[in-house]
């Protein structure tokens, strides 16, 4: 077989693999269009009944017309009617007359923002994020929300990543900004890491807070307190927080094979006995 001829023939085998490709790029766009234009198949209520009532407010991710939309569900039947809102949220938390929304406004230049709902799901206010939308927690009774972005890396487990993570006063009050800059106080010592992340903030009140620090290639569960602006380690090997409804345990997610394979499990601690 000549030079040429083996040219042409892979010219060909080149060309007929492309347009394969390119057929199953189109297909899986239209497919994927379809998906997104079919409305919900999970049952549906009013968003109205649900406002007022226990709820768990939460992002629906079905591959339909909704993707992405805040919905809720009666907390008694977290398997029941599903309520739509029209707000598309990346992290939402809400509270009774309110909710913290975070959303990447995606053009020619993408933008990151954090946006306050009011009862009605409409916009009362925005900021700027800086970086990708991480987590969003409010506090019981709505007065403070805080805020999680990826300053660099896109998760918690990229080498390298930063997070910035802000509190501030729900209606434009006082802003304690970043929880880096708190005073950083571990196994009793005030220490100053230059590698320090937090994340994962979880309110006991207006004051104090649970949050995750990571520092050293570990992780702390810390107490903060808004008042003295500081962050004291509680135990090791614990992120992603959460203070229970009577405030006496703070439950919290503890790899168990740190090092080699990642494996959670879920810890709970009480808060009056250690």
């Amino acid at each position: 077989m000549s030079t040429l001829t083996r040219a042409a023939a892979f010219i060909t085998v080149v060309v007929a693999v492309a347009g394969g490709a390119g057929a199953y790029a189109v297909q899986q766009r239209q497919d994927f269009q379809e998906r997104r234009e079919t409305p919900p198949s999970v049952a549906q209520t009013a968003a109205n009944i649900l406002q007022d009532a226990p709820r768990i407010v939460f992002r629906h991710t079905g591959l339909d017309s909704s993707y992405g939309m805040v919905a809720m569900v009666s907390l008694a039947e977290p398997s029941g009617s599903r309520a739509f809102t029209n707000v598309s949220c990346d992290r939402v938390a809400a509270w009774n007359g309110g909710a913290s929304c975070l959303v990447t406004e995606r053009g020619v230049v993408t933008r990151f923002e954090a946006h306050q709902l009011d009862a009605a799901w409409q916009e009362s206010s925005s900021r700027p994020l800086p970086g990708i939308p991480s987590r969003t927690r409010a506090s019981a009774d709505g007065t403070l929300v805080a805020t999680t972005a990826f300053v660099s890396g896109h998760s918690y487990m990229s080498t390298g990543f930063s997070t910035a993570t802000e509190v501030r006063e729900v209606g434009g009050g006082r802003d304690w900004g970043n929880l880096e800059d708190f005073a950083l106080v571990l196994g009793g010592h005030r220490v100053d890491p230059a590698d320090r992340n937090v994340w994962g903030v979880t309110f006991v009140d207006d004051v104090t807070f649970y949050a995750t620090v990571d520092t050293g290639g570990k992780t702390y569960l810390v107490a903060g307190n808004l008042e003295s602006r500081t962050l004291t380690s509680v135990t090791t090997t614990a992120e992603c927080p959460a203070v229970s409804p009577d405030r006496s345990r703070v439950a919290f997610k503890v790899d168990v094979d740190r090092g080699r394979a990642i494996v959670w499990q879920l810890a709970v601690l009480d808060l009056a006995s250690g």
